[in-house]
């Protein structure tokens, strides 16, 4: 009789991760931006499929702060003082991308929201961040499919978490000029039903323009009464 031979077990791909650059995705109804990522096998079998989790931080200790962005960060992060122990890094996106069949490496596009609602912690730090660039931080997890014994079907592995990170020094400016272009330079700002009748309200008796104008108008009459109220 002639031995069958033994099936070579398969050898799971290694693999590693480099964001090499971000740029506005095109033709999107919200503001996008599209993060290059280069995938390299370094080991194992050739890549069949990724099914590719992505977690995108900033990590807001990887810079330093002009004295404005200080005073605008504090509602996020207390008094700089309390920087040391209070500062945390702040999930911007999760997102999950398909990535097709590679031999030694291949690159795909990684797409974040870049929502301008100034509720969002995110939002708030981006805005006093003017200028520099934002260290950010790739977290990947996942599923990785590969060839089976002797090239026969497919075998699942997992992505690692600690085995698939990734640094990238997002230029500030960047976020700045997408969101201002989609938002012609307006954020966008959450009102309750009753708030938003009453500033209407209030618009219509004053006979202002815009909602715009009232909150202006609102504001003014509050510094005018803070500052009388200031030299008495």
């Amino acid at each position: 009789m002639t031995a069958t031979p033994a099936l070579t077990a398969p050898v799971t791909p290694d693999l590693t991760f480099t964001v090499t650059g971000a740029e506005e995705q095109r033709f999107a109804a919200l503001p996008t931006l599209r993060f290059g990522l280069e995938i390299a096998r370094t080991g194992g079998t050739p890549v069949s499929s990724i099914s590719l989790t992505a977690v995108v931080r900033i990590d807001v200790t990887r810079r330093r702060y002009a004295p404005e962005a200080r005073e605008a960060l504090a509602e996020l992060f207390g008094a700089p003082e309390q920087w040391a122990t209070g500062m945390r890094p702040l999930t911007w996106a999760r997102t999950t991308v398909q990535v097709p069949a590679f031999d030694e490496r291949t690159t795909v596009g990684i797409p974040v929201d870049c929502s301008y609602d100034t509720e969002l912690a995110v939002v708030k730090y981006l805005r006093a961040v003017g200028d520099g660039e934002v260290p950010l931080d790739f977290l990947f997890s996942g599923t990785v499919f590969h060839p089976g014994p002797g090239g026969r079907g497919l075998v699942a592995a997992r992505v690692s978490w600690t085995d698939g990170d990734a640094r990238y020094a997002l230029p500030a400016a960047l976020w700045h000029d997408l969101t201002d272009r989609y938002h012609a330079g307006s954020p966008w700002l959450r009102l309750s039903r009753e708030t938003y009748d009453r500033l209407d309200a209030y618009r219509a008796r004053h006979v202002l323009g815009s909602p715009d104008d009232a909150v202006r108008a609102l504001l003014d009459g509050a510094a005018l009464h803070h500052s009388g109220t200031s030299c008495t």
